[in-house]
């Protein structure tokens, strides 16, 4: 069955189309009686308003979308605020949206594009392992910010924003080798990330122990408080030898904290734990947890300033990628 036009709609409703966009766009100058019938029309025809349509008439049509994977990470939330605050400096409309695990966030984008005739995209969180043919789909400028290069050089033709993510986390796995602990379990999101904390053990000449190595479960928020919890405890289930936990997020870490004292275990004298991101609710809480703080705030304004560059022309593709900083905390403890 093909779908219902504006234009079938105001054939049966025997009006014009734009009394139908009048009673679409609840405009004050119609009849009440013949919008209830436009709009009872819509409803048996399982009518669906052309959002792009609309949109390309609309002067003001001016959005920027964010679309964030890992929504459940407190260490967005910061950068958000400033996305909002630059973007409205430039008299644009912020648009965010929630992009599961399971989503490509391509296809998402592609979508979104067409109903809110975006200007521009922010990528924000996930793995630097799109398809090269669906990003050149992609009709507007985009930017990917705090993704995952994986270790990898990144040759694609497309601008981002990044921490080294690999080399941070060798920097927080080396600390906590220097500090006395061989045995590191790591919790993490997929097989890229093991190879993350794979590399320093291996510098060291340290063997990957396979069970000290915990995969989030896909039916729990990714790098969330909860899939830390939970994967602790899996750890401590199955009686796995560690003297470290290294978790690829704060709120992780900060589950793991909470799974080992609820198991009568003590942070960090028994088990250390470190984490990623440097969130304020990491340097807050007890006890404190050793990070890498990653620099939210320069990374958010940069991401904007490269997406408006490109929107009006200025540059061509820019590929930023800023140092993190060890933060010790209380949570990593020293082993003699």
């Amino acid at each position: 069955m093909e779908s219902i036009t504006i234009k079938d709609v105001a054939r049966i409703c025997g009006v014009g189309v734009s009394t139908v966009s009048r009673a679409i766009n609840n405009h004050p100058d119609i009849n009440p009686e013949t919008k209830e019938m436009i709009m009872q029309v819509i409803k048996e025809n399982h009518y669906v308003p052309n959002n792009s349509a609309r949109n390309l008439k609309r002067s003001d049509a001016r959005a920027i979308a964010i679309l964030i994977k890992g929504i459940s990470n407190p260490f967005f939330n910061s950068m958000i605020k400033v996305f909002e605050e630059e973007i409205q400096k430039k008299k644009y409309t912020l648009v965010l949206q929630h992009v599961d695990e399971w989503q490509d966030e391509t296809e998402v984008a592609l979508e979104l594009e067409k109903e809110k005739r975006l200007r521009g995209i922010v990528f924000l969180g996930g793995f630097a392992s799109h398809s090269e043919d669906q990003l050149k789909k992609i009709p507007v400028p985009f930017v990917l910010s705090t993704v995952s290069l994986l270790g990898e050089e990144y040759k694609n033709d497309y601008s981002f924003v990044s921490v080294n993510d690999v080399e941070e986390s060798f920097r927080m796995t080396d600390y906590l080798i220097r500090q006395g602990h061989e045995k590191i379990a790591i919790l993490c999101s997929s097989e890229n990330d093991v190879s993350i904390g794979k590399k320093a053990l291996e510098s060291h000449r340290i063997p990957v122990e396979e069970s000290r190595i915990r995969h989030m479960d896909p039916e729990v928020d990714t790098y969330s408080i909860k899939s830390g919890y939970k994967l602790t405890r899996e750890l401590l289930d199955d009686g796995v030898d560690c003297t470290a936990i290294f978790a690829l997020s704060d709120s992780m870490a900060i589950g793991a904290v909470r799974a080992l004292i609820d198991a009568g275990k003590k942070v960090p004298e028994d088990i250390s734990v470190a984490g990623f991101d440097g969130t304020e609710m990491a340097a807050y809480y007890n006890p404190a947890i050793t990070t890498i703080r990653q620099p939210a705030e320069i990374m958010a304004k940069e991401t904007i300033k490269l997406l408006f560059d490109s929107i009006k022309k200025k540059t061509k593709v820019q590929q930023l990628i800023f140092d993190g900083e060890l933060v010790p905390g209380e949570s990593v403890k020293k082993r003699k």
